[in-house]
């Protein structure tokens, strides 16, 4: 087999193909196995019908026929992968030559993956949360925890914002009572603004044995209501001494209160630096896309599309739901769920095209050490063992495009590694605080929008 590539206008290219006579033969002879199977002839069981037989019966043509259906598909992708044509839609086939004898010709038009450069991607600056924890936060941290060991003294006093007070209350509208609104013995803390928007402003003032009566509009609903509260017990909530004695007597984790302080200011840094790293990759695609100034291929927003929407059945499926009812009660088609994922779509895209520029860019590679931690990584996953998935993605041919993925992995890191963070103020934030010394995105989702879900191994299984 010959083969040679001309680049056409468009992100295309046209792929030519020439097969000789001999080669080919090899294929005819594939093709008569083939009808073998779908031919019964007596005296012959079925698939064992000689090839003299069955071309002295239909004749050459039909298996010719047959061995390009079968072969020019195998041709093209050996010719594609020779010459690492990157495709992004089905080509379109044209047989030049070789239908009726002779040497097997055919061009293929290829619609590939654009090359874009992205300017300005090494001064990318991304705005996230501060990881700075202020003297308040803590506080009020400490508070919280103060007020799970304090005890309720009862008031004689006027009821005031804070204070604790037990009710028993009704709620009726045309008679009849609403639900979860009448309850006996209710603690509730004054100036929380629950049950309504003056509820609180009814009990402010009032004293311990008042019974109050009043017409207001419960938080949730449109029409006013009937209450009867009758008070019965006024308290304040006390709250230990904070020293030193006391947290050594009350909490596991501190000496004193520094060191109880520091702890907090510790666990309440590792909440908010999780919080921060959940959404900074997004952040950073996010940030990345902007700079595309490239349309995104159709061919490959429709594919992204297709794909998000197949992703999401099989999730409806795992979880027993039946989507044919769920698409009726939502209104919505097959049409309408792919619209309402193109705009996601088209930012999977350019991040696609985007990060693969990066890592031409910055020479970015994957070696054979890379592949088998993804390979032991998706034998963790899908409970398997890595030499399968190698074998099945191998077998699939779709290796390339592993690397692919594993390489745009390899460019956010890249990213995450240059750009410039900074809080909503402006101010440079700490990279290596954000990152950690135990960062890793082997466990991210796919940079470009896209969950790996096993593909190449589910078709190879």
């Amino acid at each position: 087999m010959k083969s040679s590539v001309e680049p056409l206008e468009g992100n295309k290219v046209k792929v030519y193909v020439e097969v000789d006579a001999a080669e080919f033969a090899g294929d005819i002879d594939a093709a008569f196995m083939t009808i073998a199977k779908e031919v019964k002839l007596p005296g012959f069981r079925n698939g064992k019908v000689p090839r003299r037989v069955l071309e002295s019966r239909i004749g050459l043509a039909p298996a010719r026929e047959q061995a390009l259906r079968d072969a020019v598909p195998r041709y093209l992708t050996q010719a594609v992968r020779e010459h690492d044509v990157d495709l992004v839609a089905t080509p379109q086939v044209e047989i030049t030559a070789g239908t009726d004898d002779g040497d097997v010709e055919f061009e293929a038009e290829c619609e590939v993956r654009p090359e874009i450069s992205i300017p300005g991607y090494g001064g990318l600056r991304v705005e996230i949360d501060s990881p700075l924890i202020h003297e308040s936060a803590i506080d009020e941290a400490v508070d919280q925890q103060l007020r799970a060991h304090g005890t309720l003294a009862d008031l004689n006093r006027a009821i005031a914002d804070g204070d604790i007070v037990t009710i028993d209350m009704t709620a009726t509208r045309d008679g009849e009572e609403l639900a979860g609104l009448n309850i006996d013995d209710w603690s509730y803390e004054v100036g929380q603004g629950w049950v309504a928007e003056d509820f609180d402003e009814q009990l402010r003032g009032a004293s311990n044995g008042d019974t109050l009566t009043f017409t207001t509009t419960p938080k949730g609903t449109d029409a006013p209501a009937d209450f009867t509260v009758k008070i019965t017990a006024v308290s304040e909530l006390v709250l230990p001494e904070l020293t030193d004695e006391w947290v050594q007597e009350n909490l596991m984790d501190a000496d004193d209160v520094t060191s109880w302080r520091e702890s907090i200011s510790e666990r309440l840094t590792e909440e908010r630096l999780g919080a921060i790293r959940q959404t900074l990759v997004g952040k950073v695609t996010d940030s990345l896309v902007e700079l595309v100034e490239e349309d995104a291929p159709e061919s490959m927003v429709a594919a992204e599309q297709q794909q998000r929407v197949q992703n999401l059945l099989r999730q409806f499926q795992a979880q027993g739901m039946d989507v044919a009812q769920w698409m009726q009660v939502t209104g919505q088609s097959v049409e309408d769920l792919m619209e309402s994922m193109r705009e996601q779509a088209v930012t999977a895209v350019k991040a696609d095209l985007a990060l693969r520029a990066i890592v031409r860019a910055e020479s970015i590679e994957v070696s054979g050490d890379d592949l088998d931690i993804e390979y032991q990584r998706m034998a963790m996953q899908f409970n398997e063992k890595s030499d399968a998935i190698r074998k099945a993605y191998e077998r699939n041919d779709a290796v390339p495009e592993l690397i692919a993925q594993i390489a745009k992995g390899k460019a956010v890191d890249w990213l995450l590694h240059n750009i410039e963070m900074v809080d909503a103020d402006g101010t440079a934030v700490d990279r290596d605080l954000v990152l950690g010394h135990d960062h890793d995105h082997d466990d991210d989702t796919d940079a470009d929008g896209g969950d790996d879900d096993g593909t190449a191994m589910e078709e190879g299984a």
